[in-house]
């Protein structure tokens, strides 16, 4: 088990923050960061339990 772990460690410390080298693997990253950004803006903390209820919630809250 450790050896995996230091395996694992070891590639990606060697991948490292290496950019592409062309312009579609840049557009790539752009959209996937962008993608990332807004879905913790979307699924933050408080966006999640503070929202209205939902009608599962009426229906867990039922006798």
């Amino acid at each position: 088990m450790a050896g995996f772990v230091v395996l694992l460690i070891v590639i990606i410390l060697r991948r490292g923050n290496r950019g592409t080298e062309n312009a579609d693997g840049l557009l790539l990253e752009q959209r996937r960061r962008e993608q990332a950004f807004n879905d913790r803006q979307i699924y933050n903390s408080r966006s999640v339990h503070n929202g209205p209820p939902t009608i599962t919630d009426s229906y867990r809250n039922q006798p």
